[in-house]
């Protein structure tokens, strides 16, 4: 999780002997900060902590239940995809084989390994966040097989991203990881073609190294480990990085035959062999059927990176998102507050629309609540929005193609972040520690 730093500054690395970075003060002036003027912390924050606790317990077998529907549509996909891979390349395999690559990730990977069935699901050796995917090849390969190493999106993802939301320290936050492409002297239309291509392949050119590399810091920091001066932490480390051999973390050779190298061998090359078989049965063309699987499949593997592209990357990006300073205490005032502020909520309500967005389009309640079920925000979602409308707290719920535009003006650098003020950052992280001692008993209420 987050080191806290001090509200105007960050603070360096141990061994760094750079000063330190000062951030924007923020308009507490501004028309858009005006709801801060009345906004009541306390109030807000005991009603989204009760609301929390209510939804955990009401978790049970219908939470079950509709993991278990959501798992049969992606293995229906899987089912479609591999069943038609060999007979041409068309838009059935390409779709099936690309949702069901986005929704083994996307809802079953990801609300399995935020622990969102650990206490309810009656496989404990499969459905908890210790087991699923991680600890061995075979798990990676039965449960989650993707470009990511899945331990390494555990630490970037679940970790430093969902604790450091919109700080620096966050590995996701787009404004920074896109600064190189926001300062590019080219012109705009350059830009655009940059992102689109980064649409394309985002998850193996730039997910899968940087989350490779956050594993490398957690180890690094659990070892005592300092880092060099040189060496920014917060950069992205990108495919770019590694064949360029400027890699502090590790080599290239290492991502490929750690993290990336299995997933490409077995995925496109190896899964479809048993056609060769077929197309010897079938007195097919030798290699038509097996190469039409590769073509599928890679084509597949464009659509799903853009589909992930327009589901993820959009979450908490965007001009009327805020970024903060300092680290909060999570589940506190300014954590509830934060996961609001710096996240947005697409178009939802059915089962059919939300397995489309990956059930990423709950991002505000996910980040509220990370070890929720994906029926529980289903749930969660309207009464959210009713309490942050009572209290005046900006809650963002727009069409998912929307905010990719508004999140490609920010990788661009037509637009920026807003900076929430600093004054009421403070304020609020005061009022949190109160609230702690009183808490532990340390003051008296």
């Amino acid at each position: 999780m987050c080191q806290t730093k001090k509200s105007s500054t960050r603070s360096p690395s141990p061994s760094s002997t750079e000063k330190p970075m000062t951030f924007p003060e923020g308009d507490l002036s501004a028309p858009e900060n005006a709801w801060l003027k009345n906004f009541d912390l306390e109030k807000f924050t005991k009603e989204i902590a009760d609301l929390g606790k209510t939804l955990e317990k009401n978790q049970g077998p219908a939470d079950v239940a509709h993991l278990n529907k959501i798992v049969l549509w992606s293995n229906l996909c899987a089912l479609v995809g591999i069943a038609t891979m060999g007979y041409g390349v068309s838009l059935v395999p390409i779709v099936a084989l690309s949702t069901w690559t986005f929704s083994r990730w996307t809802m079953i990977a990801h609300h399995t390994c935020h622990g969102g069935y650990d206490k309810i699901h009656p496989n404990k050796g499969r459905w908890n966040r210790f087991k699923f995917a991680v600890g061995s090849f075979w798990n990676r390969l039965a449960d989650w097989f993707d470009w990511m190493m899945p331990e390494a999106w555990n630490i970037e993802h679940n970790n430093r991203h969902h604790y450091c939301l919109s700080e620096l320290d966050d590995p996701d936050l787009v404004e920074n990881n896109l600064k190189e492409i926001r300062a590019l002297d080219v012109s705009l239309p350059v830009k655009y073609l940059i992102v689109f291509l980064n649409m394309m392949t985002w998850k193996w050119a730039y997910y899968a190294p940087n989350t490779y590399k956050e594993l490398k810091l957690a180890g690094m920091r659990k070892r005592g480990e300092k880092i060099p001066s040189h060496i920014d932490p917060t950069d992205a480390l990108t495919i770019r990085v590694l064949l360029s051999g400027d890699s502090y973390f590790y080599s290239l050779w290492e991502f490929i035959g750690v993290v990336a190298g299995p997933y490409l061998l077995i995925h496109f090359f190896l899964m479809p062999l048993p056609l060769l078989l077929l197309e010897n049965y079938t007195g097919a063309v030798k290699y038509t059927m097996y190469t039409s699987a590769v073509k599928n499949l890679f084509l597949a593997e464009i659509l799903t990176n853009i589909h992930a592209f327009v589901a993820i990357v959009t979450n908490h990006a965007g001009d009327d998102m805020y970024r903060f300073r300092s680290s909060c205490k999570p589940y506190s005032g300014s954590f509830y507050l934060r996961q609001v502020l710096a996240s947005v909520d697409f178009t939802y309500g059915s089962d059919v629309v939300d397995f489309m967005h990956g059930w990423l389009n709950y991002q505000i309640e996910h980040h509220m609540w990370p070890s929720l079920s994906m029926l529980s925000y289903q749930k969660a979602a309207p009464i959210v929005k009713e309490i942050c409308e009572r209290h005046g707290v900006p809650y963002v719920h727009e069409n998912v193609f929307w905010r990719v535009h508004k999140t490609v003006e920010i990788m661009v650098g037509t637009t920026s972040m807003r900076w929430f003020p600093v004054k009421k950052e403070e304020e609020f992280l005061k009022i949190d520690k109160r609230a702690d001692d009183i808490k532990k008993g340390r003051v008296k209420a």
